[in-house]
């Protein structure tokens, strides 16, 4: 009997979870949410056109033809379509700047039919947020940005917009996935198997209190249409930078001014850490962390109070911090921690600056040349600088041929390559570079961490030593 009881119990707190019906929040969200019509003024005769051959008696009659239909270079009006979501009384709306981007006129549909023009008050193609502007003749229905960090794999959502331009559809699915990332620096997207499709771009994706958790944003499918694999910006990260938009017109995100990477399981080992996890710094041009003391090579474990997982961690919380702020950041060096005060630039005067390598100090050629690691390496000299195309006051070893058995040939290493440094001390002599691996074996060391720059690029990798003679 108690057995009974018991599974009708969890039927019935089963049913409720899963709700019978999902009309009356429809209802209530409905009218926040709108259809976006973009036109854009193309040029014509830009496309492939019948190819007749002169003298044909076809020419005069494509010529005839071309005219009738208008052709030739005048320009064309190309419409598009997408959703978006009102956001305040006064007329905010959030879409996709893929949506409206290059548009020339840009129109909302409201749920009631009523139509408005909207002005664009800021895009962050970044994230892919657009936020819009209508102005109307009394308060507009909106909708209000939820928590997306509270969204549970397996929680059910609903996605609204105008898919196929077939008008104000709804769909309903849960979160498939958490924290997915596309090509974007500041991805952070709700997988959903909510129907998504053309169309539905800048659509909201709302969880069971009508609150918006993520803009809907791009499926993943072979055909074009919904196979249940869609994308949401969630909306933690949508909410700052309407914000922003808000305010300013633009985002202002932090800026470190690093270059980093990933600490693998290898590196770790190779630099005495106790875990693989935190930012490592290939490089610090000029800006704010190299007035600040930072180090290339150092590994930063903690960025204002916030433990550092990776460089994507990093890079969203500093992108996410006021520019201006004065940061405590920690870092991993020669076996301590050293915690540096950091004020913080803003990425978007910073980016498009070609960030300034540090110089190596003089030091005597060598013309020897030998393999080591799978490497043949040779020191710098004025005609290997000017074959790599490097500063005359570079300094390295330059692989000028590479085992394509060895691990360094498996990570990546090709000739071409420079060693700049070795267990994170400047090398610029193949003795050098012995000393450093003798080094690394007396201290117990598994393998040896270079910083390789591979056409300017720096980046760090570790190599076995325990075979090398």
């Amino acid at each position: 009997m108690a057995l009974m009881v018991g599974l009708l119990l969890a039927q019935a707190l089963a049913a409720q979870a899963r709700p019978d019906s999902f009309a009356d929040l429809a209802d209530k969200i409905s009218p926040a949410v709108v259809n976006i019509t973009t036109s854009t003024v193309v040029e014509r005769g830009t496309g492939p056109a019948p190819i007749v051959p002169e003298g044909s008696p076809f020419e005069d009659f494509f010529e005839q033809f071309r005219d009738r239909l208008g052709e030739g270079d005048r320009p064309q009006r190309s419409s598009a379509l997408g959703s978006g979501f009102v956001i305040s009384e006064d007329g905010f709306v959030v879409t996709n700047n893929h949506v409206i981007e290059s548009a020339d006129e840009i129109i909302i549909e409201f749920f009631s039919g009523e139509t408005l023009p909207a002005e664009v008050i800021g895009t962050d193609p970044k994230t892919d947020i657009a936020l819009l502007k209508v102005k109307a003749d009394k308060p507009l229905p909106f909708v209000s940005f939820g928590d997306s960090d509270t969204a549970r794999v397996g929680d059910w959502v609903l996605a609204m917009g105008n898919p196929l331009g077939q008008g104000f559809s709804l769909s309903a699915g849960i979160v498939s996935a958490r924290n997915r990332a596309l090509s974007g620096t500041y991805d952070d997207y709700i997988q959903t198997d909510a129907a998504i499709n053309r169309g539905n771009s800048g659509g909201p994706l709302f969880n069971l209190d009508g609150q918006v958790v993520g803009v809907n944003t791009a499926i993943l499918s072979p055909t074009g249409g919904s196979i249940g694999i869609g994308f949401s910006m969630a909306s933690n990260v949508v909410k700052r930078v309407v914000d922003q938009l808000q305010q300013f017109g633009e985002t202002r995100r932090g800026w470190l001014g690093v270059r980093i990477q990933d600490v693998t399981e290898d590196v770790a080992e190779a630099m005495g850490l106790e875990k693989a996890a935190g930012a490592l710094v290939t490089d610090v041009p000029e800006g704010p962390a190299a007035e600040s003391g930072m180090l290339a090579g150092d590994v930063i474990v903690s960025f204002d109070g916030q433990d550092v997982t990776d460089t994507r961690s990093l890079v969203r919380t500093v992108g996410n911090t006021e520019v201006g702020k004065t940061v405590r950041v920690v870092v991993f060096r020669e076996g301590k921690t050293v915690t540096l005060k950091i004020t913080l630039g803003r990425r978007e005067e910073a980016e498009g600056a070609i960030p300034v390598a540090q110089p190596g100090e003089d030091t005597p050629e060598a013309q020897a040349e030998k393999t080591i690691l799978g490497l043949t390496v040779t020191p710098l000299n004025e005609e290997l600088r000017g074959q790599l195309e490097l500063d005359s006051s570079a300094t390295g070893l330059v692989v000028v041929n590479i085992d394509e058995l060895s691990e360094a040939f498996e990570k990546g290493m090709r000739a071409g390559d420079v060693i700049t440094e070795a267990g994170q001390q400047k090398v610029a002599s193949i003795a050098d570079l012995d000393d450093r691996i003798a080094e690394a074996k007396e201290a117990g060391r598994k393998s040896l961490l270079l910083l390789v720059r591979s056409s300017g690029d720096p980046r760090f990798v570790a190599l076995s030593i325990e075979d090398a003679k």
